[in-house]
């Protein structure tokens, strides 16, 4: 018997796009899986706004086709849009309704009407609203402006939610919040794609991850397959004397010198802390402090996207 292919949440396949004579993205091509937690990541002008604007119906691609849930975005616009919810980048408000307005509105452009009332009411309280709904959206904070674009992207439950730098411009505090939010709704069911240039937020939240530069798809992994790509580790080590002889063994690891402060790159399989310390130790110096670093995304980001200054 043939196993069932679960439709992915966003697939995205041959899409093009230009503005004059600038491509913004070359034949992208990849998929979402359903209920993945997705970073869709790279530097400025990547190409990852035209993207969520060809997704959220709000720009046409020239070439190429987008489906949520299975639903193309052009033809099946109505149930693409259903199944989509856009946290959108900037503070976007009408500034003549109250919080609760707007929810309400936001719930009628889905036909839910008077029967959703207990769900806005619930986003009110989750997101920390409920003492501000009915204030009007211009007298609220940046930080509550941005929970509200929130709600109103999740009114309509949709199966995929687009946080589009969610936490730019935010304090800790309402990021915490945020992102606690964040991991409910992946939780829940929902699959969230997000971007951000936070690269550490990435790496902790993210499950699949995919990186953009030039307009072009540099990349499209699992985080742990992307990580396993440089199997490279820091390692600092402070010694007790800054005037001494370094091994000729640890020449070609050093890639900084501090007075007595070291630092090395290793690699996880063919170098190892202890051969280091024998060396130092051989050389008649002793290590008064040690620390590593293993590669983080923003190292594999930047290697990724040619900015590191090393080749890749």
């Amino acid at each position: 018997m043939l196993g069932l292919t679960m439709t992915a949440a966003v697939s995205i396949q041959g899409v093009d796009k230009r503005f004059a004579s600038l491509p913004a993205l070359k034949s992208i091509s990849m998929e979402v899986p359903q209920g993945s937690f997705f970073g869709l990541l790279g530097p400025n002008g990547a190409g990852k706004s035209t993207l969520i604007s060809i997704m959220a119906g709000l720009a046409r691609a020239d070439a190429g086709s987008i489906h949520v849930m299975g639903h193309d975005v052009v033809s099946a616009w109505r149930q693409s849009r259903y199944a989509l919810g856009v946290v959108p980048q900037e503070l976007v408000y009408d500034p003549f309704f109250s919080v609760r307005e707007v929810l309400r509105l936001q719930s009628g452009y889905f036909g839910l009407g008077r029967g959703n009332e207990a769900w806005i009411e619930e986003l009110l309280e989750t997101l920390s609203l409920a003492d501000k709904a009915d204030a009007n959206l211009q007298d609220l904070s940046g930080g509550m402006k941005r929970r509200v674009l929130i709600a109103q992207a999740l009114v309509h439950r949709p199966e995929v939610v687009v946080l589009d730098e969610p936490t730019a411009g935010v304090d800790v505090e309402l990021r915490q919040s945020l992102w606690r939010f964040a991991r409910r709704l992946h939780r829940e069911g929902h699959t969230i794609l997000l971007t951000t240039h936070y690269l550490e937020e990435a790496e902790s939240l993210c499950d699949e991850i995919a990186i953009l530069n030039h307009g072009e798809l540099v990349t499209r992994d699992s985080k742990q397959n992307l990580l396993a790509r440089y199997p490279w580790r820091t390692l600092h080590i402070t010694v007790d004397h800054a005037t001494f002889q370094l091994p000729e063994a640890l020449v070609s690891l050093l890639t900084n010198a501090d007075d007595n402060c070291l630092t090395f790159r290793l690699h996880r399989e063919q170098d190892t802390i202890g051969e280091v310390l024998a060396a130092l130790q051989s050389a008649g110096l002793t290590v008064v402090d040690l620390s590593t670093e293993e590669v983080g995304l923003e190292e594999v980001f930047l290697r990724l996207t040619g900015q590191s200054g090393e080749s890749t």
